[in-house]
């Protein structure tokens, strides 16, 4: 029998985290084979109406059950705490979302193709989005402080942990000798080949348009945020 505060909704989130991370590595791992087979742009497609709605479930549920289970901790009170929430979430949306700067081919209006980059974020970081998901994972849980927010950081970092070493391998069998040396000249740990002076920043490339759509986005969100949490309120789980 569970305890009280181990309650079904850890479980359900887990499993959520499993099916997401199956079928988003999954499609991903099959890219080579599908494009092959439809095209890229057909491929797009599909796993756009499949992780997509995948991805909106697991928000939607989090949100909803974000305070369930065991309360580990509370500084919502504390201040500055809300501030420090803030800076860490809009920091690691500079670093989740670098790949909609190719918002044509996410839509698959231009071809979608894999690229092999080694400026801009990833002077920093060779895996941004990692980077971003474990910011947002400790400014979460950190506001929230309940075993479920802990439980989904835990599934989060784990599923983006995996996407290192799966997205290395397959940039690796892609494009070989090429992707050894960019991954000698950049590190996964934030600013790692800077510091040791394998790799160099340059700011000028920062300065682009699309940093100032995420900036316009996490405004967005932050304008957005209680009406998002009043909408997901309304929607009835069966689990």
């Amino acid at each position: 029998m569970l305890s009280n505060w181990l309650t079904n909704s850890h479980f359900v989130m887990l499993g959520l985290q499993l099916v997401f991370a199956i079928a988003h590595s999954g499609g991903a791992a099959l890219r080579p084979f599908a494009e092959k087979q439809i095209g890229p742009r057909l491929y797009r497609v599909f796993f756009a109406l499949l992780s997509l709605p995948l991805a909106v479930i697991l928000i939607v549920y989090f949100i909803n059950h974000r305070y369930d289970g065991w309360q580990l901790w509370q500084v919502q009170g504390v201040p500055g705490v809300k501030t420090v929430v803030w800076v860490l979430s809009a920091i690691s949306f500079l670093f989740l979302y670098p790949a909609t700067f190719n918002l044509l081919e996410i839509a698959a209006i231009q071809k979608p193709s894999v690229h092999l980059y080694e400026t801009g974020i990833i002077r920093i970081t060779r895996h941004p989005q990692m980077v971003g998901q474990i910011i947002w994972c400790v400014a979460h849980t950190l506001w929230l402080g309940t075993s479920f927010t802990l439980v989904t950081s835990v599934g989060l970092v784990l599923h983006h942990l995996f996407g290192v070493w799966h997205g290395d391998r397959r940039l690796a069998s892609r494009y070989g000798e090429a992707f050894e040396i960019v991954k000698q000249r950049t590190s996964i740990i934030p600013f790692l080949a800077v510091l040791d002076r394998r790799q160099s920043l340059k700011w000028q490339e920062f300065l682009r348009p699309a940093y100032l759509g995420v900036a316009a986005f996490i405004g967005l969100l932050w304008w957005s945020h209680p009406l998002l949490i009043q909408a997901s309120s309304k929607v009835q789980w069966l689990f």
